[in-house]
Formats: structure tokens, sequence, C-alpha cells
């Protein structure tokens, strides 16, 4: 991993420290509102004209770096895997495996014994 990808990785861990929670308009006012992120669209909505003292409102400068989007806080490319044939293909290099929620106990057991053989990183066993 060179010293530019270490760099993103850690810029994007401090950004995503720094990012607000997202919280839907009005959200403390009603019960009937979660605090699940809509975007704000009313016309006279203050929130989506952004004034001070509003909630913050999702936007592109809070997005991480391109080339780390998406990846593992190792730096690795996330792979679900749902069976041993699957785990086979995965690179034990670049991508760190996630076995499937809908894996049972058995199919999850020889994936691990499989993971262990070829020395591929599993991040829930």
């Amino acid at each position: 991993m060179s010293s530019k990808f270490k760099r993103l990785l850690k810029l994007r861990n401090l950004m995503n420290r720094k990012r607000p929670r997202f919280l839907r308009h009005l959200w403390w006012k009603f019960a009937k509102f979660d605090e699940v992120w809509r975007k704000p669209k009313g016309i006279d909505n203050k929130m989506r004209q952004k004034l001070k003292g509003y909630p913050p409102v999702v936007s592109v400068g809070y997005r991480g770096p391109r080339l780390v989007r998406g990846l593992h806080p190792t730096g690795r490319k996330i792979v679900i895997v749902h069976n041993v044939k699957e785990l086979e293909k995965v690179d034990k290099e670049k991508d760190i495996v996630y076995i499937a929620s809908t894996v049972g106990g058995r199919k999850r057991k020889e994936i691990l014994e499989k993971a262990s053989k070829l020395g591929v990183k599993i991040a829930n066993p």
C-alpha cells in the first residue's frame, strides 16, 4: 500500500469523525418523524435554504476521497462471500472477505476452514 493511499485512508477517517449526523427536518418536533435523513424540498424550508441554526444538509463537500471510497479501513476491497466456491476467487492480498448474513452455521464453518487454508482475511468470523 502506497503512502498516498495510507494518507487518504487517514483523511477519510478524520472526515468521518467530523461529519455531522444528518437528521430529517422537524424530527425534533413530531414523534411520527424518524431521525432518518430525508431531503428538505419545501419552497420555504429553512433547512433547504441552509439558514443558520438549522441542521446541516447532505451535500457534496462531506464525501470522502474517491480512491478510498467504499474500502475497508485496512484499505482492502470488501468482498461478500456466500459459499466456498466464491472464496476461491478472492485475491488474498487485495481483498477482505465478509461472510454473507444469509449463510448458516455449517457452511460458515466450511468457509472459515477454507479461508484459513488459503490465508484469506475474514472480517466477520
